[in-house]
């Protein structure tokens, strides 16, 4: 997997073997930056179910301040951490051992104001109601108390997983469909900083 622009364009980066990573593929990454033009210069950077960091690290690459990075599976956190180090990009950030959905990190999450929040997890968590639910109330706690005002939650989602109406009151969203894949572009509804 290559960054595709900014200062690290071109850059391979590093990934752990097998199957338990699922990685983006580059054309709708490429689409995903396009859409967040106007949040990246500057932004601080929430990579949720990180992996090994791609869509943190092309967010630094493109001119983000600050990513922080959360990852519970050690084979991805030791690709993650040679990706951040081989591309002189562990000033810019921080890599954190950890479950997104687990309460005890929920603590660490709202220690910013994030201006982009990546949330890409597992697709077998979103085949079970329960899994769905959770996942579902994880996003509208990060969108209603810990995204800036003007933020966005990027949620990638096999096609169809989700609808619109999943997300509440509260919450604005946009969908972006790609084959089996889905985005979904989400912040709070106007009247409800």
């Amino acid at each position: 997997m290559r960054i595709i622009a900014g200062t690290h364009r071109g850059r391979i980066l590093a990934a752990p073997k097998g199957l338990a990573t699922r990685p983006m593929l580059g054309r709708v990454r490429e689409a995903i930056f396009n859409r967040l033009a106007p949040w990246i210069d500057g932004a601080l950077v929430l990579d949720l179910f990180s992996g090994t960091g791609s869509l943190g690290i092309e967010a630094l690459s493109r001119g983000a301040k600050f990513a922080r990075f959360l990852e519970r599976d050690p084979d991805a956190r030791a690709a993650l951490k040679v990706n951040l180090q081989s591309l002189q990009l562990v000033e810019q950030c921080e890599a954190r051992n950890g479950d997104a959905l687990n309460s005890a990190n929920h603590v660490a999450l709202k220690e910013g104001s994030w201006d982009i929040v990546f949330f890409d997890p597992p697709y077998p968590m979103l085949d079970k109601r329960e899994g769905r639910d959770e996942l579902i109330e994880c996003v509208r706690a990060i969108i209603l108390e810990q995204l800036a005002e003007d933020g966005v939650l990027v949620f990638h989602t096999p096609a169809a997983a989700l609808g619109e109406g999943d997300f509440g009151d509260g919450v604005e969203a946009a969908l972006s469909s790609w084959g089996t894949t889905d985005i979904w572009f989400l912040g709070r509804a106007e009247g409800d900083a």
